[in-house]
């Protein structure tokens, strides 16, 4: 494991503590970090809304943003169990799940992956959401790495959580619900600039942040001014 991004890693988390941040652009960093750091093909993460809800908020690129819809469209899955239970799903062999999720277990194999694992993104008995990861080959799971995942996941929770108040449950709701309103720009962005310029929607989410980032931007006011051609954005694509 290279020690020396794990390191930078928590410092940007910790960071994100104390500084107004974008909390789009902060959980994609979660996921490809993780993807980076550990034992991971990919990753996503769920968050609840105000009603209890889980969408998803980020994912290491487009093929598991949409396994992880296809999981809450169908109603079942290891990252459902995680946040209904608040405690690990950890499956090293998808295949021995058949039963328990069909649907799931199938358009998971259909996307390439054997293994996952979710864990919950909570604090203390709140649980607000999970963080998956996703594995191609079958099998155990390292330890250690899973360790290290949950405590990325804690950090990034209580991220979540930085402007906590006596009425933290209302601050926390307010900020979930600002960034769900934010991954609908992001996402129309997306297609309005991957039609723009006949790009698939990955390499359109890698153009819009790194404007953004250029720019010391939020992700989700560049999407908003590129939805709206409210302004000039040179130099944005690929």
């Amino acid at each position: 494991m290279n020690q020396q991004l794990l390191a930078k890693t928590f410092v940007e988390l910790a960071d994100n503590l104390v500084a107004d941040f974008d909390l789009i652009d902060f959980l994609r960093l979660l996921t490809d970090r993780c993807v980076g750091l550990l034992d991971a093909s990919a990753a996503g993460v769920l968050l609840a809304d105000r009603d209890g809800k889980l969408r998803v908020m980020a994912a290491s690129d487009e093929q598991v943003r949409l396994l992880e819809l296809f999981q809450l469209q169908n109603d079942e899955g290891p990252c459902l169990d995680c946040f209904r239970t608040g405690a690990p799903a950890i499956i090293p062999d998808l295949t021995r799940e058949i039963d328990r999720w069909p649907r799931f277990v199938t358009a998971a194999h259909r996307s390439g992956f054997g293994a996952v694992q979710a864990l919950p993104m909570r604090l203390r008995e709140e649980t607000v959401g999970a963080l998956n990861l996703f594995r191609a080959a079958p099998g155990p799971f390292d330890p250690a790495g899973t360790l290290i995942a949950q405590a990325l996941a804690d950090v990034a929770t209580i991220s979540l959580l930085q402007q906590r108040t006596t009425q933290r449950g209302t601050v926390l709701n307010e900020q979930l619900q600002t960034a769900l309103n934010s991954r609908v720009l992001i996402e129309q962005a997306k297609g309005k600039l991957a039609e723009r310029q006949n790009i698939d929607m990955e390499q359109a989410f890698t153009a819009l942040r790194g404007y953004a980032r250029s720019h010391n931007r939020r992700l989700s006011d560049v999407a908003r001014a590129f939805i709206d051609d409210s302004e000039p954005l040179p130099g944005l694509g690929v």
